[in-house]
């Protein structure tokens, strides 16, 4: 994102990286080694500011805190990381489908009153 956005544009962004990792663990009340192993599992992967240092998107939060859910379960991290992977996969081809089925109905003028 280019420095000269609007700080208001910024802080509506779900992507912008505005969290640092002590204050991202603090939020999801886990730690810094968490933040850590959910990257190296590959399920976020944190900007990286000027100085190296890693920061998250409230988007990136969102999908730490639902590993986090899984593994406060008792789910394994890599697990959990895998799980929200494919969770993230199905909603995506879920919207698509639902696109392609409003595009098709509209055109053939058929109306989507039937259930999926």
């Amino acid at each position: 994102m280019e420095a000269d956005t609007p700080l208001s544009d910024r802080l509506d962004d779900d992507d912008y990286p505005a969290y640092t990792m002590g204050r991202a663990a603090e939020m999801l009340g886990t730690t810094p080694g968490f933040l850590r192993a959910i990257g190296e599992a590959r399920l976020i992967t944190p900007l990286r500011s000027e100085g190296g240092h890693r920061r998250y998107s409230r988007y990136q939060l969102r999908i730490a805190a639902r590993a986090r859910e899984l593994v406060d379960r008792g789910t394994p991290i890599e697990a959990a990381c895998r799980i929200v992977i494919l969770e993230d996969q199905l909603e995506e081809a879920q919207r698509i489908n639902a696109e392609y089925r409003r595009a098709a109905s509209e055109a053939s003028g058929v109306s989507e009153s039937r259930p999926s």
